[in-house]
């Protein structure tokens, strides 16, 4: 039977800044070794976001296409430039908007990205190796869950910092905060 140390230890250990700590260093351990892969590949992360979800989610709008790969509107119109440049997408006016852009990869930027993704799939499974598939599935649920839970806290905190909203209890209930948005 576990004594009162060893249980207040892993209590401490599952506490929410050493969970936030361990997945702060395993997302930069991933990020480190995704960014090496592709900077290998020959061309920066932001060109491979564009791209990879050009080949994944087809032609869409500038506006959109940044949104998908957390890029500025800036950055993204420096992105679209390059590889407009290298011939890898082209834009086209939408025919139900004369003011949207919509980005396409060309036939040379789609055998390019192809290739690319496939390198970068093999590293990121070798990156992961270390869990099998049904920890990797339990992972995934695990994070969905934790981040829907911090989106639904976000957006109670965004309620209450409304000029004239009263504070609410502590025991705020993220469900009706999130019914009380729509």
């Amino acid at each position: 039977m576990p004594n009162d140390l060893q249980i207040r230890s892993r209590a401490e250990a599952a506490s929410g800044v050493h969970l936030w700590l361990v997945l702060w260093k395993a997302t930069r351990t991933l990020e480190s070794i995704a960014q090496r892969n592709v900077e290998g590949l020959g061309i920066c992360l932001s060109d491979f976001g564009v791209l990879e979800a050009l080949l994944h989610k087809g032609p869409l709008p500038v506006n959109a296409l940044g949104a998908k790969v957390l890029l500025t509107s800036g950055s993204m119109t420096a992105a679209v430039d390059r590889l407009e440049r290298r011939s890898l997408v082209k834009r086209q006016g939408d025919p139900q908007d004369r003011r949207t852009r919509i980005v396409h990869l060309t036939a040379r930027g789609r055998r390019m990205i192809r290739a690319m993704f496939a390198e970068h799939q093999q590293a990121m499974e070798r990156a992961v190796s270390a869990l099998n598939p049904k920890e990797r599935a339990m992972l995934l649920v695990l994070l969905r869950k934790l981040g829907r839970g911090g989106e639904g806290l976000q957006g109670a905190e965004r309620l209450l910092s409304e000029p004239g909203r009263k504070a609410a209890p502590a025991a705020l209930d993220v469900r009706e905060s999130k019914r009380r948005r729509k």
